[in-house]
């Protein structure tokens, strides 16, 4: 379990106290951001898979506040489609062929392009900001120091069960973080290739264009995504079938697209339980920047404090296109 110092409720203008925290349930903190748009993104080649030097030196930023950043959102934008454009060339050559599939310690599949894909990130991250700190999927917190004020999180295939079965709804999720708050978030789909782009204070895009969530003013109308029924467990499970019950079609098997479409107005309502902030921080600027909202079960608005003993730790997420479906939706789950 985090720390009350890794996780703190915040907004724009001033610090709160820090949440308490519930033993039994997913610890989150506070965050509230509108999002992003960019121009349309080029897809880079020739990107060199050679492993790089896994050390990078990292300090604490002095860098603009996240208000005065302007053209530094633009910088970290273009660098955010490099990084998505590398992953995507590596994920590419694998996506529906031949290689080994090796389980991790949670017993979670992982393959060469999980692990080839996230090094070709790093290696572009660490050539343009190397003061910069990177929490990775496979390789965790890669910085000499202990905390930086801006940390990359990276997950190079989030969905590979759906990635190593040839079915093209997982994606690779890019956020960047300044003291904690997520600034830039990306979810690419190197296969159809659709990228969607949020970035603080700015609308979000699919491909370049400005895109929205859709109304829905109840979930007895509401189209509802979770990636499996299985990954419940206990008071979760009940929760989340009260949820079920009271919306239209429940849907199931997207892994991070479904969030995406939601944030393009396909989809209603996402839930979710377990995750790790390389699961969803990427996903929040660009669901905020389409009008959309995103939080814990219990209402609580994300902020992760990474640092060097940050653990991954689980969290419970709940999405929704329409403020009204998000409300009705932590209102059936009572997780309290």
């Amino acid at each position: 379990m985090l720390s009350q110092s890794n996780f703190l409720s915040l907004n724009h203008s001033s610090s709160l106290p820090p949440i308490s925290i519930n033993n039994r349930k997913s610890v989150s903190g506070s965050l509230a951001f509108s999002n992003s748009d960019i121009n349309s993104f080029p897809i880079s080649h020739g990107i060199k898979l050679s492993l790089p030097t896994m050390s990078l030196h990292c300090v604490v930023s002095n860098e603009a506040q996240i208000d005065d950043l302007g053209v530094e959102l633009d910088k970290f934008a273009a660098v955010g489609n490099k990084v998505a454009d590398a992953a995507g060339e590596v994920i590419r050559k694998y996506f529906r062929k031949s290689f080994d599939i090796l389980d991790k310690q949670d017993l979670s599949p992982v393959t060469i392009a999980d692990q080839l894909a996230e090094e070709s990130m790093v290696k572009i991250i660490q050539e343009n900001f190397p003061s910069h700190a990177i929490y990775g999927e496979e390789r965790g917190w890669r910085c000499k120091e202990e905390t930086a004020d801006y940390v990359w999180v990276l997950d190079p295939i989030d969905g590979t069960k759906s990635f190593i079965t040839g079915k093209p709804v997982f994606g690779t999720l890019i956020a960047l973080l300044y003291k904690g708050k997520p600034i830039l978030g990306i979810i690419d789909q190197p296969v159809l290739r659709e990228r969607w782009t949020g970035l603080s204070g700015r609308r979000t895009t699919l491909n370049g264009q400005e895109i929205s969530t859709r109304s829905c003013s109840s979930l007895s109308k509401a189209y509802l995504y979770t990636t499996s029924p299985h990954l419940f467990e206990g008071d979760a499970e009940i929760a989340f079938a009260r949820v079920r019950s009271k919306v239209k079609v429940p849907l199931y098997g997207c892994d991070c697209y479904a969030y995406a479409l939601l944030a393009s107005g396909f989809v209603d309502l996402v839930i979710e339980s377990g995750l790790k902030p390389y699961d969803f921080l990427s996903l929040v600027p660009v669901i905020e920047g389409a009008g959309g909202v995103i939080t814990d079960w219990t209402g609580q608005q994300f902020n992760w404090k990474a640092s060097a003993g940050s653990p991954a730790t689980s969290f419970n997420v709940v999405a929704a296109g329409d403020k009204q479906v998000h409300q009705q939706a932590l209102d059936a789950l009572q997780w309290q």
